[in-house]
């Protein structure tokens, strides 16, 4: 527990510093709070309120008796207050502040002793309201809020942990951050709209009908103009103390909103969407930010745990989400595409979702998501335009392979990166074939992420043939044939899926492919389309899985996709004995669908034969839980590739199995598994979706709960997993 500060005294005793001052109090963050405000009827009224427990007569002498000094004055004033107090400082006392300006507080405090004191802490609270005044303070102000410290390279590490403890005592949330960077986040995301909303009420009110503009205002006016009762004197300080970070990003909304009246003279309906729906997304994900729901947020701050009851059967009508790799492609393809493409049964999972956000960065107009549907304004081959900064991928190695082929051949400079499982995984498997063709291209340490990729490179086909057997890998290079010059081929050892060939014949670009050769030639185009992503079939998987193991399960999977390059692990359970049939197939989109009637039958041990192991690899971690139920033993080889996906799968499968009983052996390539009764346990699933959700269906066998820990990754690839087990008998509860 942390230790209480001794005696803490908050200069300035307005809504923030009593705030402050009220909250440590009741939360015991300190034995005895001083308050001192140059307003004598401020310190009266905090004592009456209870928000401190001393007032001081005498500054000077209050700061010397302190152990930590929170100054909680204007901007304006404080090079003055710190003049006043220079000489009563002891070495041992701790001083921190509360300005919005960190830039000028620090060089105040430069000014007025030289060099800022190692003991100086700055610091600004993002909270506060219109209100001011000590009678405004609220202790639970901080409660969920984030502070901001900004500590320099000669600040004390043990201030530095005191003052993190002070804030982290009243509920805040901390971070630490360099004083430029400080002064233009807060610029633009404090600074600008105050300004703005200052600018919009006085530019109304001046209007001779402003009492029918203001009486008829509705509420998005009221909530916008909110912060324009806040206090004059205390912006006009925070202005002029920033003026230089909030200049810079008013010159950069002053260069939007001129855009946007052009477009609007221009009836530039076009500009106007892409605006306007890169703004709807960049609010949304801000407000799931704030939820921490964000795609962009990592995966690692989510302590999400599984846990699975025993028992039960598998029963009922379900759709899965739709197929990932296809809504991957349906964003690329279509945001190349000449024409609007609207696309169906679009998967809204996190990695999805960051591929759709890296086009809207590229200058792509994207209406949507809205219960799968998404609309996409192709630019054409040649229409993307620089992003503003990275571009993040998520968790998708997919996504991620896909782009490095796509930017290849794109004019601008551009980097690739994702999140911290995805950053481990190998990229010069991409790297070297693209390198060949003339791309400049380099990856991160040990060829894993970031990518990053210089522009202007032109590109030549090459004749590739693969050393493994990789859909991302063939795909990534065709992608960068659209733009080289002659014909690229590929050559795959092994049958992988062929959405990528598919999609492009759906979008009128002529692809070829010839037993284990695709090839098409660049410089050609797209045409928009429409896209019916069908159900995805890796994800259906655990459905399968489910009702296959499960005596008295019958379930109907409906519109999944069964591309003859993604039916790997229907073969290999029907090998297995499921009974498993395909009704009413059909195409939707070039891809062919069916729904899967699954039910149960006992499940035998088998070889899996190692011309269907490509078929299914994203499908072996429930394949393995299938394997630990069947009658016998199952053997897997040809399967190294599990090894590096967002776990070595291999390795996460026997370790797990192990610990619920099963009696299972890991080879390099493979894994050797006795069916028998699964026993109760707690697992990890390293943070990789594929193997969460098969250590949950595996609680459909099992003789006690499994816990799955680290399971926060399934938002990546199903978002929806736990409600659609649920609804099927699945008894599991989500905590965190």
């Amino acid at each position: 527990m942390t230790t209480p500060i001794g005696r803490l005294l908050v200069v300035g005793l307005g809504l923030i510093g009593g705030s402050l001052a009220l909250g440590l109090k009741q939360r015991g963050g300190c034995r005895t709070v001083v308050g001192f405000d140059i307003n004598p009827a401020e310190m009266d009224e905090g004592l009456h309120r209870g928000v401190i427990d001393e007032k001081a007569e005498e500054l000077f002498q209050a700061v010397y008796d302190a152990d930590v000094v929170v100054l909680a004055v204007p901007v304006k004033v404080m090079e003055g207050v710190l003049a006043d107090i220079r000489n009563a400082i002891r070495p041992e006392t701790i001083l921190t502040d509360v300005g919005s300006a960190k830039g000028n507080v620090v060089e105040a405090a430069r000014r007025v002793f030289g060099e800022v004191p190692a003991n100086f802490v700055p610091g600004h609270p993002i909270a506060g309201s219109e209100k001011s005044g000590v009678s405004s303070a609220k202790a639970t102000l901080y409660e969920h809020h984030k502070v901001i410290l900004t500590p320099l390279s000669e600040t004390d590490r043990f201030a530095l942990k005191r003052i993190t403890q002070m804030w982290e005592s009243v509920g805040a949330e901390v971070h630490h951050m360099n004083v430029q960077r400080h002064d233009e986040v807060l610029a633009a995301t404090s600074h600008l709209p105050h300004l703005l909303a200052f600018s919009l009420v006085d530019t109304l009110a001046n209007d001779h009908e402003n009492r029918d503009i203001f009486r008829y205002a509705a509420g998005g006016f009221r909530d916008f103009t909110r912060i324009a009762a806040s206090d004059p004197m205390m912006w006009h300080d925070i202005f002029l103390a920033n003026s230089e970070a909030t200049l810079k990003v008013l010159k950069e909304f002053s260069k939007g909103v001129d855009q946007l009246r052009t477009a609007i003279e221009q009836r530039d309906g076009q500009h106007l969407l892409g605006v306007f729906t890169r703004a709807k997304s960049a609010r949304d994900h801000f407000s799931k930010i704030l939820t921490g729901t964000a795609y962009s947020l990592p995966m690692t701050d989510k302590n999400i745990t599984f846990k699975v009851k025993p028992g039960g059967t598998v029963s009922g009508e379900v759709r899965v989400a739709g197929d990932k790799s296809m809504s991957h492609r349906s964003i690329m393809l279509g945001a190349l595409a000449e024409g609007v493409t609207e696309v169906e049964g679009f998967l809204e999972g996190e990695d999805s979702l960051a591929t759709l956000q890296a086009f809207r960065d590229m200058g792509v107009v994207i209406e949507g998501p809205y219960k799968g549907r998404v609309t996409i304004h192709g630019v054409g081959m040649h229409g993307l335009k620089q992003p503003p900064g990275p571009l993040y991928v998520g968790n998708s190695g997919t996504a991620m392979r896909l782009f490095a082929g796509l930017l290849a051949g794109q004019s601008f400079n551009s980097e690739l990166t994702g999140d911290e499982s995805l950053s481990k995984r190998p990229m010069e498997r991409v790297a070297v074939p693209l390198r060949s063709m003339g791309a400049q291209i380099e990856t991160g340490e040990g060829g894993c992420p970031p990518i990053r990729i210089r522009g202007g490179a032109t590109l030549k086909a090459i004749d590739y043939k693969m050393p493994m057997a990789s859909a991302q890998v063939k795909s990534c290079v065709l992608l960068a044939g659209l733009y080289a010059q002659g014909e690229t081929r590929v050559t795959e050892p092994a049958p992988t899926r062929d959405h990528t060939e598919r999609m492009l014949s759906g979008f009128g670009y002529e692809v070829s492919r010839e037993g284990a050769v695709a090839r098409l030639t660049g410089g050609g185009k797209m045409t928009a389309t429409h896209i019916d992503v069908p159900a995805d079939i890796s994800s259906s998987a655990f459905f399968m899985v489910a009702a296959a193991i499960t005596p008295g399960s019958d379930i109907l999977l409906k519109h999944v996709g069964i591309n003859p390059t993604r039916i790997g692990v229907i073969n290999i359970l029907q090998a297995m004995g499921a009974d498993i049939v395909l009704q009413n197939e059909r195409e939707a989109g070039g891809e062919p669908v069916a729904d899967l009637r699954v039910r149960y039958a006992p499940l035998k041990g088998i070889n899996i034969p190692e011309d269907q192991v490509p078929l299914a690899i994203d499908e072996f971690p429930s394949l393995f839980v299938a394997a630990a139920c069947a009658d016998g033993v199952t053997t897997l080889t040809g399967a190294e590739e599990l090894r590096v996906k967002e776990s070595d799968r291999i390795q996460a499968m026997v370790d797990g199995l192990k610990v619920l009983g099963v009696d299972i052996e890991g080879t390099p390539d493979g894994a050797i598994i006795k069916g028998g009764q699964i026993s109760g346990g707690r697992v990890d699933s390293l943070g990789d979706h594929r193997i969460a959700m098969s250590f949950a269906i595996a609680g459909l066998r099992a003789n006690g709960e499994i816990q799955i820990d680290d399971c926060a990754n399934v938002a990546t690839s199903f978002p929806n997993f736990v409600d659609l087990v649920r609804s099927v008998g699945l008894d599991i509860e989500v905590k965190g």
